[in-house]
């Protein structure tokens, strides 16, 4: 292996995930080695990365204690990521730099393989059993007698914030989530968006399967996104607002765009979907309402460029990447007047707020933006520019990021807290 100025390992389980950007930060310079660990089953082989996956990482006792399946299977998969840190190690690569999401445990052990190495964490959320996302929806709320559990979940992420030299949160209400005492141990430094590739696109054409329509820019079209179709993202308030929206547009489409499964939350019993027990109880049109699944990403943006109107619904939880990719493509946003989407959209300047669970409000607000679309061109355009002057990857959360990489390898921040 040519020797090398810099070595930076990532260590996330589904990489590169938030690391993308920087990711093809390092690999453009000649001076850098990258490596990575993450789960084979996840995710595949990047060229130029020096690969270190582990293989699956055991099962769990079956006298476990209810109470430690969190804190268990992230020492589980702690130590599969410390034992690819160990081979790395034998083979002669050892980190400057590491950049390490800690939610799964994957980060534990790294400090104990690689000492003089200094530890960015990822703080991406801080469970809270009596706040935030754990008491946000009476529909399904946290029973009390698993409130232990959710607070065990954080035990690796504090472990590695103890431990890292720097922490960073993309927004600054997730920064907020962590203990007080964290705080100025964690910068706010978003990932970002490449607003050269999310931008409107008055060309975009996008053809629904199996309908023979093809889509453009100007047509009547509501566009929903989330990785996965759940609560945590509002999907059943936005289901429950399909009807009336319908009723008053009779000639809009609805786009919707995710998959059935579940990120974040519970799995309903029998392996049941939540489109599946939402869907037949609002008696959607389905000639007009499309679920699309996971798109390529391609299609994706497509979907937002001939959007009309854009729904984003979140718990006080981590803000998704499509909010902020729906206002750099030029979207009308409405959002939920949740904390995550107050940090970037302010009701009536760039974006619309609603009530997450009043959904006769959410359909009444979408159908006066389809009713008046002309009206709403500023609001667009502001969208973007919020965007483009706080989230921009390529020109504002790259270069903070590198900023924050230096201070680190310059040892800015060793010594006590």
């Amino acid at each position: 292996m040519a020797q090398t100025d810099l070595t930076v390992l990532f260590v996330h389980h589904d990489f590169p995930a938030q690391y993308q950007g920087l990711l093809g930060q390092y690999l453009r310079r000649p001076d850098v080695t990258v490596c990575a660990i993450r789960d084979a089953g996840r995710a595949e082989p990047i060229p130029g990365v020096i690969d270190a996956p582990y293989h699956g990482f055991g099962q769990a006792p079956a006298d476990l204690n209810p109470l430690a399946r969190h804190v268990e299977e992230q020492i589980r998969r702690g130590a599969a990521a410390m034992a690819c840190a160990q081979r790395l190690r034998q083979n002669g690569v050892v980190p400057d730099l590491i950049y390490a999401h800690p939610g799964w445990g994957e980060a534990l052990f790294l400090l104990d393989v690689f000492p003089d190495a200094r530890l960015i964490c990822y703080c991406e959320h801080h469970y809270d059993p009596r706040r935030a996302d754990a008491v946000f929806d009476p529909e399904y709320p946290v029973p009390q007698y698993q409130w232990p559990l959710v607070r065990l979940q954080n035990t690796a992420g504090l472990l590695a914030l103890a431990a890292c030299t720097r922490g960073v949160s993309p927004t600054a209400w997730q920064r907020q989530g962590y203990p007080p005492e964290w705080h100025s141990k964690i910068e706010v430094i978003h990932e970002g968006v490449d607003t050269d590739v999310v931008r409107p696109d008055p060309t975009a054409r996008l053809r629904l399967p199996g309908t023979g329509l093809t889509l453009a820019p100007g047509d009547e079209v509501v566009t929903y996104a989330a990785r996965d179709l759940e609560p945590y993202r509002g999907f059943h308030s936005f289901l429950r607002a399909l009807p009336e929206l319908l009723r008053r547009r009779p000639k809009c489409r609805v786009l919707i765009i995710g998959r059935d499964d579940v990120s974040y939350g519970l799995r309903l019993p029998g392996g049941q979907t939540y489109r599946e027990r939402y869907e037949k109880s609002q008696a959607a049109d389905s000639d007009r309402v499309h679920f699309l699944g996971a798109l390529p990403y391609a299609d994706y943006l497509a979907a937002l460029a001939v959007s009309a109107c854009h729904v984003y619904l979140t718990y006080p939880f981590v803000l998704s990447w499509s909010a902020l990719e729906a206002m750099a493509a030029g979207c009308l946003l409405v959002g939920s007047d949740t904390e995550p989407v107050r940090e970037v959209v302010a009701h009536g300047i760039n974006g619309l707020l609603v009530d997450f669970f009043d959904h006769e409000a959410l359909a009444a607000q979408v159908a006066a933006v389809l009713a008046n679309r002309q009206d709403f061109a500023a609001m667009r355009a502001l969208a973007r520019e919020t965007v483009l002057s706080r989230y921009d990857r390529n020109r504002i959360c790259l270069p903070a990021h590198m900023q924050l990489a230096g201070r680190v390898l310059n040892g800015e921040f060793d010594g006590p807290i």
